[in-house]
């Protein structure tokens, strides 16, 4: 096997394709390694933690056909440090000889043999939706913060695409919050598929500065998202997710509730400093509406360090109060992108909704806690 790349381009796919290698936690130590593959002058970096698997199509001056593995990270280090220009990657049994003008360097690969056999996607039955990158990151970045990092509970952990009679949503929830976006409008195909978060955040990092549309595809039970030059194919999560649009309240279900239209920045700025003052208790913080006052105030719950009130003038006809842990209140906050946002409180321990407020394909929940 030869290839003859250039650097900077070898340098970036490595530094793609190593991160899955790298992090794996498996005793498997080939899965540590990069599958480096040439074939009728196509080459092809692959990695895989056995969930998940990154292609990267590299593009290639020159080449000889054949495979080889080897340590994904020593590799991408290697390369990340050599001087611009061409590199030349040269196999001899299971040496892999690079060189560059006056650096040189072999190291002990493996067969290709050796590295496990990646399942293959199923094109001609599979779904398929492209959606432009900037829609796609959007998206993505809005709903994955609800996801749950408890393995205990693996349907909590994914985002789940799922469709209606015309649209694809997504949405993701760890029991205390939950966000869903419309992400595409207008399809007739049907979709209902769980997809690990760390796949999402994969593939979010994956995308590079020219990538202008991202294809998803789905079959029976894998999805492979495809940026360019790159594909990562990722196993569904097994299980059900709770049907989720039960749990999010309105005001034409709900006998009571308040709906406030904030400064989207406003509502950041006093949570914040609220925030500041509850450390100590979980975060806690205490939003609270007086019609008297005709404003929502925003304010930490007593402790050691102190206390801290805020009060946003808003339309209000009625006083209600809910405890809310502040993290999440800013996660949900800072997934929006309009400068006013709909802030709408159902009373007792129903879920807080935030909402853009000219934007209605974005909804984020938040469970209260017990004041």
């Amino acid at each position: 096997m030869e290839i003859t790349v250039d650097q900077s381009k070898l340098a970036k796919a490595l530094a793609i394709v190593s991160k899955v290698a790298t992090s794996s936690r498996t005793t498997l130590p080939i899965l540590s390694n990069v599958l480096i593959k040439v074939l009728n002058g196509k080459v092809t970096l692959t990695t895989t933690n056995l969930d998940m698997a990154v292609v990267d199509y590299l593009p290639t001056s020159s080449s000889k056909n054949g495979e080889i593995t080897v340590p994904a990270r020593l590799l991408a280090d290697f390369v990340a440090n050599l001087p611009k220009g061409e590199v030349k990657i040269s196999v001899k049994e299971t040496k892999i000889t690079t060189t560059s003008g006056k650096y040189k360097s072999t190291m002990n690969g493996t067969s290709a043999s050796d590295f496990p056999e990646l399942p293959e996607l199923n094109e001609k039955e599979a779904v398929i939706y492209k959606i432009p990158v900037d829609d796609f990151k959007d998206g993505m970045s809005s709903v994955k913060i609800a996801a749950s990092n408890d393995t205990t509970r693996p349907s909590f952990t994914g985002v789940f695409f799922n469709t209606d009679s015309e649209n694809l949503y997504i949405a993701a929830t760890d029991g205390y919050r939950l966000a869903e976006r419309k992400l595409i409008s207008g399809i007739s195909s049907e979709v209902k598929a769980i997809v690990p978060a760390s796949t999402i955040t994969e593939v979010l990092s994956s995308i590079s500065d020219d990538v202008e549309e991202v294809e998803i595809l789905f079959d029976e039970s894998q999805v492979c998202f495809r940026m360019g030059e790159i594909e990562i194919t990722s196993r569904y999560i097994d299980g059900s997710f709770p049907d989720y649009r039960k749990l999010i309240p309105n005001s034409e279900t709900t006998a009571e509730s308040i709906e406030l239209i904030l400064k989207r920045d406003e509502i950041l700025r006093v949570t914040k400093l609220a925030a500041l003052f509850a450390k100590e208790v979980g975060g806690s913080i205490v939003l609270e509406t007086s019609a008297s006052k005709s404003a929502l105030l925003v304010s930490s719950v007593a402790n050691e360090y102190g206390e801290n009130v805020s009060e946003i003038e808003t339309s209000v006809d009625k006083d209600m109060k809910v405890v809310l842990n502040s993290r999440y209140l800013l996660d949900a906050i800072n997934a929006l992108s309009s400068d006013e946002m709909k802030l709408s409180m159902f009373g007792g321990l129903m879920p807080v909704k935030i909402e853009d407020a000219k934007d209605t394909n974005y909804v984020h929940i938040v469970m209260p806690l017990k004041g």
